[in-house]
């Protein structure tokens, strides 16, 4: 297993989540992760590694597995969330 920490994970097909991530075998775990459904941002993506803005919307969904393949990109999360 390797732990990742809190990130913001880009998956195929344009789902964006949230969560303490960690891979395990040929699959990415997303623990207590978050489905951002509304970034809710002035200034793309990034600008949620910091947290949420008010108007973002993000439908908690409990663990999440995602096959290897399907993972487009990380972002660290600094704070919040």
């Amino acid at each position: 297993m390797t732990e990742l920490g809190k990130q913001i994970a880009v998956v195929a097909n344009g789902f964006v989540y949230v969560g303490e991530c960690y891979w395990k075998g040929d699959f990415l775990h997303i623990e207590n992760a978050k489905n951002i459904r509304v970034w809710g941002t002035t200034k793309g993506l990034g600008e949620l590694i910091k947290g949420p803005t008010s108007k973002t919307v993000a439908d908690k969904c409990g663990t999440c597995l995602v096959p290897k393949g399907q993972v487009i990109l990380f972002l660290q999360v600094v704070e919040g969330w």
